[in-house]
């Protein structure tokens, strides 16, 4: 497929996008639209469109990819497992406090609880999180993009960054959360489709039927799921199951992206409706992509296909693509070209959404009662939108300067350290009711709790007898973050009711 072909596809792929953006904020464009799609989304359109912004270009190009690796395969399934928990935890625990309290941005329950100070570290641990997580899968597809597409066109890198973001800027800034609820569910569509379809695609290229396809992806060396030997390893089976539960519960439950689109929803029932259906379909369509993983490896046995370079070094974030537009025909090119578009940008929407959100939320004040009227408020929200835009163009181009770690790993990693002290926060107010904190020395511990993880996880090896620290960094960055609030804890005065 040559690039001139895959810019129309893109092309015409966000015409769409635009049209459903204006279409949907003809109903509205004030703030309660933008906020919480005025607390009246359908919990299945919900379900079905979170797919698309919990996986991510990262599960659709990444983790296929490392399933070459002897040492992995299919370890990220076990992850996926524990992801499964946290959803449900996330139901019965999380999401009924949210409802009960009637929440626009989830942090405001850290206010009532510890204070503002305590509140306002935790909207801005969330600012920080989410764009460097969300500029991190930009750039990954971004990537592609510009090898596969504006490298023959001779465009800039931070050219291609540019037009994604305002691309994206451009059918988010208006209906916010209504119109991501409705885009993310065609974009979902797109993803799902091209998951199933590309496995139809090169199970044809490899003359396999259903069956055969199972059988051959059973016994090669790329579909290993469980990995009890050695749990010195990242790879062990109960370091990633329990990363996956508390890296979920961090980075769902306590995000205000995914979060903010369970409290559109009616009501808690709804809501709680939504999370049970999206964890089952969730778990389901990870198989799928790690299927896909071995299968593309195989495929590039029987062909010939190495793993593209890039600087000297293989990049397996890159073979999935290089098979699609170079070894198969025009139709699985385009399915594949859609799948990592929806994806990709079906995260980076709802993310920007959800930053724009918190920040007029939790530092504007937008939606107290006296701020709601004010003159110029959506306006204000819009440069607000235009303004992380921007902040992500800039974490993307720095991001492409330094980086020289496997994207999935590192997304991960990061998560580990800063949203850990959101977990010791939201542990402490849920679980230590008689106490509550001295306000002031919060954004210490919570800096201070990442901080020693780096050097805990820098020399885990040496001090902790060879034992790798892998997903189950953010636990212990959590329980630093909980000793350190009860170190600076006061017995409250108040009713902890919440």
């Amino acid at each position: 497929m040559t690039p001139t072909t895959i810019l129309i596809i893109i092309v015409i792929y966000f015409g769409l996008l635009i049209f459903i953006s204006n279409w949907v904020s003809k109903k509205g464009t004030d703030n309660d639209t933008f906020f919480k799609a005025n607390k009246n989304s359908k919990w299945y359109l919900v379900a079905f469109g979170m797919i698309g912004t919990a996986l991510s270009g990262v599960t659709f190009i990444s983790v296929p990819g490392e399933v070459g690796n002897p040492d992995l395969q299919f370890k990220y399934f076990q992850f996926v497992l524990g992801n499964a928990i946290g959803f449900l935890i996330i139901a019965k625990v999380l999401l009924p406090l949210y409802y009960r309290m009637n929440l626009t941005s989830i942090y405001s329950y850290i206010e009532q609880r510890l204070g503002t100070i305590s509140y306002k570290t935790a909207a801005s641990i969330f600012l920080i999180s989410r764009t460097i997580g969300s500029a991190f899968r930009l750039y990954l597809v971004v990537i592609v993009l510009q090898r596969y597409v504006f490298d023959a066109f001779n465009v800039p890198f931070a050219v291609t960054v540019l037009i994604s973001l305002g691309l994206i800027f451009a059918y988010t800034y208006r209906g916010g959360l209504k119109t991501i609820i409705i885009t993310d569910t065609l974009q979902t569509f797109f993803l799902v489709s091209s998951v199933f379809l590309t496995i139809y695609f090169i199970c044809d290229s490899l003359d396999f039927g259903a069956l055969q396809a199972f059988e051959a992806v059973k016994e090669s060396n790329y579909s290993r799921v469980f990995f009890f030997e050695d749990f010195l390893k990242g790879n062990y089976f109960w370091k990633q199951l329990l990363g996956g539960i508390f890296v979920n519960i961090a980075m769902v439950g306590l995000d205000q992206d995914l979060m903010q689109k369970n409290l559109s929803c009616k009501n808690i029932g709804e809501a709680q409706k939504n999370m049970f259906t999206f964890t089952g379909i969730f778990v389901v369509i990870n198989i799928f992509f790690l299927s896909v993983g071995a299968l593309l490896y195989l495929f590039a046995e029987k062909n010939g296909i190495a793993v593209p370079m890039v600087d000297g070094v293989a990049r397996t974030d890159l073979l999935f693509p290089e098979i699609a537009f170079h070894h198969l025909s025009i139709v699985p090119a385009v399915v594949f070209l859609l799948g990592l578009t929806a994806a990709t940008f079906a995260t980076t929407d709802s993310a920007l959404t959800a930053l724009t959100t918190s920040f007029c939320v939790d530092f504007l004040g937008m939606d107290k009662a006296e701020n709601q009227n004010k003159p110029h408020v959506v306006r204000t929200r819009h440069w607000v939108h235009l303004g992380f835009s921007f902040l992500m163009f800039l974490v993307i181009v720095f991001f492409n300067a330094v980086n020289d770690a496997s994207v999935v790993k590192m997304i991960f990693k990061i998560a580990s350290y800063t949203y850990g002290p959101l977990l010791g926060l939201y542990a402490f107010g849920l679980f230590v009711k008689s106490k509550t904190v001295q306000d002031q020395w919060v954004p210490l511990v919570c800096i201070l709790a990442p901080t020693c993880c780096f050097f805990i996880s820098k020399y885990s090896a040496e001090l902790l007898g060879n034992y790798v620290l892998d997903n189950e960094l953010i636990i212990v960055n959590g329980l630093i973050t909980f000793l350190g609030l009860l170190l600076i804890s006061k017995p409250t005065t108040e009713n902890t009711r919440y």
